[in-house]
């Protein structure tokens, strides 16, 4: 009786572990890394097939100043992260890792069932008047999104990009969003992207792009903290102005999704919408992200390039009323189209983008690579939308002729990919519950939907 009372007040005397607020795989530079998100000033440990494997502090707890949009400088608040994130490797080959209870997914060799999403957080911007109702789930249905992707348990989640909107505070009056969080702090990303998104997370690991809501004049403290794929460089994290340059652009890297396919994860999250000026930083540093993705593309059969903007898709703008089509991204077509028509490196079959608030597929007669935006997750949907059929002569970049064109403008969703031989792949488009609402057949660099458009010939 005595060792009982003694075995039972050492329980009570020794310290709760705290259950982590979020545990996630990132396919990152060089692998997949568990990272955690925990309340704790220490990191857990993970066990991995039955080995303790020592996960490190990736960044400690801080509350760093906000970096202030332009347009609303008067709603600067200090972004707080009240939390730990940690990190570690995981082993090539693991069968099993846990982190205090917690199941992680780990990476399969082959990927054959991959989920597309981007564009996820809940729209709170001042500056366009855009206040989402943040509270209700038919109108900001990311979450119900999430449950539904996870429901088709893949093999590995591509995030496209934009996953922080809450950018000001939602005004009195604003019933649908009030009581929202807001600002760039781990509050704001607990309720657009890791609350919502963790049936998701649980099921796969995820393959991140960086979009321009996670630049460093907007949510990139966050982004470096939890999401990027890289390890962590001194200076490299968004906290102050002055190392700008070094936390707004990064390398490629790939992920491997066997059978010589892979991904590379592209971060040119800070193009603009205009050509960029020899001299401009970014001219240089987009041209060594091109001469790194020919480099990567030449080691693999088969390659999507992930990038947020899309190179080769079309927006729509409305001019005296009437929708009209834009072009591609013009700050990385200055750079990349200086190496030809093509505008992506030999051995690039596929782009997959977000940006645009839709779904979209374009595939083309002439060489380019087959581009897809599924911006179309969440967030508030483009005020001006896609125009119902394709102008004739219409091309996203020079030279570009389109074989094919598909949309889908009307809701939220999710696309799916699915391995259906060496260098082919099924695509649907999934409405917000998983009904699908287009079917498509990706074969090389060329693409196909059901419901879609072959333009009509240009007139001459």
């Amino acid at each position: 009786m005595r060792r009982l009372i003694s075995l039972l007040a050492v329980m009570v005397a020794a310290p709760a572990v705290a259950a982590p607020n979020s545990a996630y795989v990132v396919m990152g530079d060089g692998g997949a890394i568990a990272r955690v998100v925990t309340a704790d000033t220490t990191c857990p440990v993970m066990r991995v097939d039955g080995h303790d494997v020592v996960m490190t502090v990736r960044f400690a707890a801080a509350t760093v100043p906000q970096r202030p949009t332009a347009s609303t400088p008067e709603n600067a608040k200090p972004s707080a992260f009240p939390v730990t994130v940690c990190e570690a490797m995981l082993p090539a080959g693991a069968k099993r890792a846990t982190v205090d209870g917690t199941e992680l997914p780990v990476p399969k060799r082959d990927i054959r069932r991959i989920v597309v999403i981007g564009d996820t957080g809940c729209r709170l911007k001042a500056a366009d008047h855009a206040y989402q109702p943040c509270n209700d789930p038919a109108q900001y249905p990311f979450a119900r999104i999430a449950a539904s992707a996870a429901k088709w348990k893949p093999d590995l989640i591509v995030h496209v990009g934009d996953y922080q909107y809450r950018e000001n505070p939602c005004p009195a009056g604003e019933t649908g969003c009030t009581g929202s969080v807001w600002g760039y702090g781990w509050d704001s990303w607990r309720a657009d992207f890791f609350g919502p998104g963790a049936p998701l997370l649980a099921v796969a690991p995820i393959a991140p792009a960086r979009g321009n809501h996670e630049t460093c004049n907007r949510a990139g403290q966050g982004w470096w903290r939890f999401l990027d794929g890289r390890p962590r460089v001194d200076k490299r994290d968004c906290d102050d102005p002055a190392n700008d340059q070094s936390g707004d652009w990064s390398e490629p890297y790939a992920v491997p999704l066997g059978h010589g396919a892979q991904l590379v994860m592209l971060d040119m999250a800070v193009a603009g919408s205009k050509a960029f000026a020899p001299d401009d930083w970014k001219h240089a540093a987009f041209e060594a992200t091109y001469q790194s993705l020919a480099a990567l593309a030449a080691k693999a059969r088969y390659t999507f390039a992930v990038d947020h903007h899309p190179i080769l898709g079309f927006a729509a703008t409305a001019k005296l009323g009437v929708a009209t089509m834009s072009p591609g991204n013009l700050s990385i077509q200055s750079v990349f189209g200086a190496h030809g028509p093509r505008q992506l490196p030999a051995g690039v079959a596929i782009v997959l983008s977000g940006h645009y608030h839709a779904w979209e597929q374009v595939s083309f007669t002439s060489n380019q690579p087959s581009q897809f935006i599924t911006g179309f997750s969440g967030t508030l949907e483009d005020i001006v939308p896609l125009p119902e059929h394709l102008p004739p002569g219409a091309e996203p970049a020079p030279g570009a002729a389109v074989a094919r064109f598909a949309s889908w403008i009307d809701g939220f969703g999710y696309m799916t990919l699915e391995r259906t031989g060496a260098d082919s792949w099924r695509a649907l488009v999934h409405g917000v519950d998983g009904r699908v609402v287009n079917r498509c057949t990706i074969t090389g660099q060329r693409s196909k939907c059901d419901l879609a458009q072959v333009p009509a010939a240009k007139a001459g």
